[in-house]
């Protein structure tokens, strides 16, 4: 109704409520720009991931029938981000990319992987928030430090990356 379109103009537009769903939910994720000027500007790795997660949980909060969509697709992800359109898969990625090139995310794996396992355990914690209908920030903090050791830069037991001196 808010559109001004008829129940008969938005089913011919739209095969079925799901493909509503899924532009809308692509609309959100097209909306990267403000993340990837971030980006562009070499922000902190860190600050930028904990922005992006809590502006996420968020949108999953205030959207939560969307949010499930998102968060549980019918269709798993594939290693690669959708090539043809913006995702928040591929924002995940470029971030950890970043992250690499700033020497705080390690280089030995791949950064699809490792948007993949982060993107899969944030998707869980945030489908339990959905079910509390609560998610504060600092959970969010928390995820991002339990997994960033997991993935940050390896170094020895002196303290010193390998392969610097």
């Amino acid at each position: 109704m808010r559109a001004g379109l008829t129940r008969k103009t938005v089913y011919n537009l739209f095969a079925t409520k799901d493909e509503i769903a899924l532009q809308l939910i692509a609309r959100v994720e097209a909306n990267d720009a403000p993340y990837r000027d971030r980006i562009g500007a070499g922000e902190d790795v860190f600050s930028l991931l904990e922005a992006v997660f809590i502006d996420s949980a968020h949108w999953c909060l205030a959207n939560p029938s969307l949010a499930r969509l998102a968060l549980a697709p019918t269709e798993r992800p594939s290693l690669e981000p959708p090539p043809d359109r913006p995702s928040f898969q591929r924002l995940v990625r470029d971030i950890l990319l970043l992250g690499q090139r700033q020497g705080v995310i390690r280089k030995d794996d791949d950064p699809n992987f490792m948007a993949l396992v982060l993107l899969g355990i944030y998707g869980q914690a945030m489908l339990s928030a959905l079910s509390r209908g609560q998610f504060s920030q600092d959970e969010i903090r928390r995820i991002i430090r339990i997994l960033v050791e997991g993935i940050g830069e390896r170094t020895s037991p002196g303290g010193v990356s390998p392969g610097t001196s």
